[in-house]
C-alpha cells in the first residue's frame, strides 16, 4: 500500500471503516486496497457489546508497520453502548472499562485517534448532571494518556433524546467539563450535523458550520471527518447515513470540506452503504471532489 514516493501527502486523505474480522492486517488492509482508501478506521471490539477482547500481536505488528509505511492514518471507532451520561452506574463503569480499551488496543495499532460518541443525559437527569458525571469519570481517562497515546476525539449524535452534543456549540459546555484537555479533539460527522440542524447544502453552510466549531473549541481540535450523507432532511435529527452525493446534503458541501481552513490535513472516512462496491465508489467520488 505505499504510496509512491513522487506522490504528495493529500490536504485530506479519503478512506473508510473497514472490516477486520479475520485479522487486522489480513482483512482490513486488504479491504483497504480494494476501496482505495488513503486512511482506515476500525473496531477493535464488538461495536454493539462491552467486551474487551486482548489482539493478536503479530496482526497488530504487521498493520501497524503496514500503515507507517504506506502513510496510512488509523482511527479506532469505539464501541456504540459508551455514554458516560447515563444514570446508570454499570452503564458507566462498562463505558470506562471499554474506552479504556480502545485507547489502550489504538496505541498498540498506531492509531492517531479513537473516536467516541458523547452520549445523552438518561433518566431525566439535567445536562449539567451528566456532564458533571463526565468530568468525574471520563477526565481521569485522558489524564492515564501520554504523548504516544491516541488522540481521544468526540463525536457528536444526530440530536436524538437527551443528546449531551449535537450542534456545534455543544461541544463548548463538553470540553469545559473535560478542561479542554490536550489530548481532546473532535470527530465531525457530516450526517449528525447535518440532522441536527446545521444545514450543510445551504450556500456557505459547511464553512459557517466549521467556523461554529473552531469558535467553541479553538483551532486545531478537528482531528477527523466522517463523510456522510444523509437519507433525511437537516434537522430530522435522524442518523441515517448515505452514499455521498446521493443524499439530502449533495456532493458539493463534500469539496467545500476540502476548502476550510480548520480541515487542512484533516483525514475524510466514509460509513456509507452499499458494500465494498459502494465504499470504493464513494471513496473515488471524494477524491474527484478534492481535485475539484
Amino acid at each position: 500500500m505505499t504510496p509512491p514516493s513522487s506522490s504528495p501527502v493529500p490536504r485530506n486523505p479519503v478512506g473508510g471503516h473497514v472490516p477486520v474480522a479475520g485479522g487486522l492486517h489480513k482483512v482490513g488492509l486488504a479491504y483497504a486496497r480494494e476501496i482505495g482508501a488513503e486512511t482506515v478506521q476500525v473496531f477493535v471490539a464488538n461495536p454493539r457489546g462491552w467486551a474487551t477482547p486482548d489482539g493478536n500481536a503479530q496482526q497488530d505488528d504487521a498493520f501497524r508497520t503496514a500503515c507507517a509505511e504506506a502513510s496510512l492514518p488509523v482511527y479506532v471507532h469505539a464501541p456504540y453502548l459508551i455514554n458516560f451520561g447515563s444514570h446508570t452506574e454499570a452503564t458507566v463503569d462498562r463505558s470506562v472499562d471499554s474506552l479504556r480499551h480502545s485507547l489502550r488496543r489504538g496505541r498498540q495499532i498506531g492509531a492517531a485517534g479513537v473516536v467516541v460518541h458523547t452520549g445523552s443525559a438518561t433518566g431525566g437527569r439535567q445536562r449539567r448532571t451528566a456532564l458533571r458525571q463526565v468530568r468525574r469519570r471520563l477526565l481521569p481517562l485522558l489524564e492515564e494518556l501520554d504523548d504516544e497515546d491516541p488522540f481521544l476525539l468526540l463525536e457528536s449524535t444526530a440530536g436524538q433524546g437527551a443528546s449531551l452534543c449535537a450542534r456545534m456549540e455543544d461541544f463548548g459546555p463538553y470540553f469545559e467539563a473535560l478542561d479542554a484537555h490536550p489530548k481532546l479533539g473532535v470527530c465531525l460527522d457530516t450526517c449528525h450535523v447535518f440532522a441536527a440542524g446545521h444545514d450543510l447544502a445551504e450556500p456557505d453552510g459547511v464553512h459557517r458550520t466549521l467556523d461554529a466549531l473552531v469558535e467553541t473549541v479553538g483551532p486545531g481540535r478537528l482531528k477527523l471527518i466522517h463523510a456522510n450523507d444523509s437519507q433525511d432532511v437537516a434537522g430530522a435529527h435522524k442518523d441515517r447515513h448515505a452514499n455521498i452525493g446521493a443524499g439530502h446534503i449533495g456532493e458539493e458541501p463534500f469539496r467545500a470540506l476540502t476548502t476550510h481552513p480548520a480541515t487542512a490535513g484533516v483525514p475524510l472516512v466514509i460509513e456509507t452503504p452499499g458494500g465494498k462496491e459502494g465504499h470504493a465508489a464513494d471513496v473515488e467520488r471524494l477524491k474527484k471532489l478534492r481535485a475539484g
